[in-house]
């Protein structure tokens, strides 16, 4: 169906309201409330209930911000998270409710068969029958279409309104006050104490997830999910609030905490029957609403190409697009499992099942959460909700609120649905998805780069804090493969690489479409080797005219490039005009490191330096530090040499070149060469080296010839060298 074709038009009521009122008085309030009150006492119950209200409430107002500043579609808490936090949150956490909503289905099915049989003891023989027999009965409910599921939901609420007004007023008619002073106070059992009753109680309260799921069938979202999300929020905690009171008033203690499903009934009085009826709506109610929710979650996931082989599940109806595919697979999940447990294959492994798929719930809540705040604190023109009692801090209290109530429920669950999902997010990450959602993450490291380059702007430079930022020189990456490696783990994750190529000729329609070409080509063979750096491609009328704009207005505020990385130009056509650029460079402050390339290392052991002055040393000494920090040259030594000078003996240069490297925090080797003919010297000692760094001072222009044919003669038997001139800012001994 077409993009601006809803299928359902359901409104607030029957679309959000009474799914997620069912779901939050669901089986909690039925067997656990009353247990609950026993434990805590009236005061303890009424703060455990308002501490999960205020952490679901949060997330109610989390999902209202976050609902009224989309056009919100299919997939619930999905749809909200990934067009927030990007495909690979909203996939993992998407998938996780996809399985849990499928998964309850049948676990809600067992609770209906078990109250059933309880209280029908000869009905225990059929027990599998009934449950199939069930599941195939809200199958068809639900296959018809979801107006019919809504319309079944409003039969199961007025059952379910009966059974809680009978229980609630036959309390509080009852209500003692001598009863209620001596339930005030907690009265924990052995193994019992405030965390663990509120981690009992909590489940209660997680009831939201099945109105927002309705998303896609709502006659206007961005209205229905805030009020019907928060309405059902308040009305539910004014229930269990009311029965905390009315059973602490009209039951002991002993009673609340041995059998809380019976003194609902003895409340009830003479209609307790219509609390039996309530047990029965609310398990049948939260199995409508997972099987309503599974399938339009999975279409979803479908639709958005996620996860391969989902496309299956894309389809919907022709007249109200309901996710039929997804709902025969919720079937075959609900058959298989009631067939494992009816078989004996149930028991604890069902329930440990059923607790991380509560956990699962909890990470979506978190997650929606977290969507909220990361949209509010980015501050994204684009964020602007209608809705607007949110305030940012709120989503980080809820996501906060939200992964410490998994932990305490059970910390062995929490810890594997966290490792599921963290898995989930990872296969997510490593897949090249086309999907684009304009989720909210580029605005939040946007608004953190631009406080953090502010705040990095008051800040004088330092020596100490010296990282490089470097300009490589790339031109065509195929044949300068090297160049760009080299610049890469001279970074080593600790400055930022710009790869940089000059097209040369007027800047037009023509050479404008050829950059785009040339910066896409560059970029894809980045990706391909894995080379974190950016991209810079540049028209201008000549090289020396690029390079020399580049290097002056080249920056981002304080982020400017303090190196460049180019190659040796084994013949240069205009020496002058190569002496130029190297003195422009150094003009401007900005070090240079130039590669000659004789060859990548398979198994580099060695970086020679040759010091001759701490200026260009301290640069060459850092920039080894750094190549080591790189996996390939993580077992590569440093081997700092020199060459004795004539008013010293070789015990001095020695001596001195190991106090530098005490000083400057270096395990380095020192070598000490005698006095004598240098070239020879580098040949015979660096020539057997994986990398040799050699300093040098930009040459004058009447030295250029001379400068290029004497540091041509050095490299030449040499393994790939990188020649250093430092612009001072980096210092070793700082």
């Amino acid at each position: 169906m077409s993009e601006e074709t809803r299928g359902n038009q359901f409104g607030t009521f029957g679309g959000v309201f009474t799914p997620s009122i069912l779901t939050i008085l669901g089986v909690i309030l039925f067997m656990r409330s009353g247990y609950v009150t026993g434990q805590a006492g009236i005061l303890s119950a009424t703060l455990i209930l308002g501490l999960a209200t205020l952490i679901t409430f949060i997330t109610g107002l989390s999902i209202s911000a976050i609902a009224t500043n989309t056009r919100v579609k299919g997939g619930g808490a999905y749809f909200l998270i990934s067009r927030s936090l990007g495909p690979e949150f909203g996939g993992s956490i998407g998938l996780a409710l996809f399985l849990a909503q499928a998964l309850a289905v049948p676990f809600y099915i067992l609770g209906f068969v078990e109250a059933l049989t309880t209280t029908f003891p000869q009905a225990t023989p059929f027990f599998l029958p009934i449950g199939l027999a069930t599941l195939v009965v809200l199958f068809v409910i639900n296959y018809v279409g979801a107006d019919w599921a809504i319309k079944a939901q409003y039969v199961v609420l007025s059952i379910l309104t009966l059974s809680i007004g009978a229980f609630l007023v036959g309390g509080l008619m009852d209500f003692d006050i001598e009863i209620a002073r001596q339930n005030w106070q907690p009265a924990y059992t052995e193994g019992a104490n405030f965390w663990v009753i509120f981690a009992v109680f909590f489940p209660a309260v997680t009831g939201i997830d099945a109105g927002v799921n309705m998303s896609g069938d709502l006659k206007t979202p961005e209205r229905s999910i805030p009020s019907g999300t928060l309405a059902a929020i308040v009305v539910g905690s004014l229930v269990y609030l009311l029965n905390i009171i009315a059973s602490a008033g009209s039951a002991p203690r002993e009673a609340l905490i041995g059998d809380p499903f019976g003194t609902l009934l003895g409340q009830a009085g003479g209609v307790s029957f219509l609390v039996v009826a309530g047990v029965f709506a609310a398990t049948l109610s939260s199995a409508i609403g997972s099987l309503l929710g599974a399938p339009r979650i999975l279409q979803a996931l479908a639709r958005d190409a996620i996860f391969p082989g989902l496309g299956f599940f894309a389809k919907g109806t022709p007249e109200t697009d309901e996710p039929r595919r997804g709902l025969w697979l919720t079937l075959v999940m609900g058959t298989v499992v009631l067939l494992l447990a009816g078989s004996g294959g149930g028991g604890g492994a069902l329930n440990a099942v059923a607790v991380v798929l509560t956990m699962f719930f909890l990470f979506a809540y978190g997650m929606t959460n977290a969507a909220a705040f990361v949209e509010k604190v980015s501050r994204n023109p684009s964020f602007r909700p209608r809705f607007k009692l949110y305030h940012g801090s709120m989503g980080l209290i809820g996501g906060v609120g939200c992964v410490a109530a998994a932990v305490l429920i059970n910390a062995t669950a929490a810890l594997v649905s966290l490792a599921l999902v963290t898995g989930v997010f990872l296969y997510i990450s490593r897949r090249v998805l086309k999907t684009s959602f304009g989720d909210a993450r580029r605005g939040f490291y946007f608004e953190r780069v631009r406080a953090n380059l502010h705040a990095l702007s008051t800040f004088p430079q330092d020596p100490k804090n010296w990282r490089p930022t470097t300009l490589a020189l790339s031109g065509n990456p195929k044949t300068r493969l090297a160049l760009m490696w080299y610049a890469t783990w001279m970074s080593s994750g600790r400055g930022i690489v710009s790869m940089v190529n000059v097209i040369e000729g007027e800047l037009n329609d023509d050479t404008v479409q050829q950059r785009d070409q040339v910066k896409q080509q560059l970029e894809s063979f980045l990706a391909s080797k894995e080379i974190e750096a950016y991209v810079e491609v540049i028209v201008s009328a000549s090289f020396d005219h690029a390079l020399s704009d580049l290097l002056q207005a080249q920056s981002i505020g304080p982020l400017k490039p303090n190196m460049v990385v180019s190659g040796w130009p084994k013949e240069p056509r205009d020496f002058h005009k190569f002496a130029k650029q190297l003195r422009v460079t150094h003009a401007l402050g900005l070090s240079q490191v130039i590669l000659v390339d004789h060859g990548l290392p398979v198994r580099p052991r060695r970086i020679d330096i040759w010091w001759r002055g701490r200026r260009n040393g301290s640069l060459m000494v850092i920039l080894g530090y750094l190549l080591t920090h790189n996996w390939l040259w993580s077992q590569a030594r440093i081997r700092l040499i020199r060459m004795v000078e004539e008013d010293e003996t070789e015990e001095e240069t020695r001596a001195k070149l190991e106090a530098l490297g005490d000083s400057g925090r270096m395990d380095v080797d020192v070598l000490i060469v005698p006095c004598g003919d240098f070239e020879e010297a580098l040949a015979e000692v660096s020539g057997d080296s994986d990398v040799v760094m050699l300093g040098f001072n930009p040459p004058t222009d009447e030295g250029a010839e001379r400068f290029h044919a004497v540091y041509s003669r050095f490299i030449q038997p040499l393994p790939t060298t990188l020649i250093v001139c430092s612009a001072g800012h980096a210092d070793l001994l700082s």
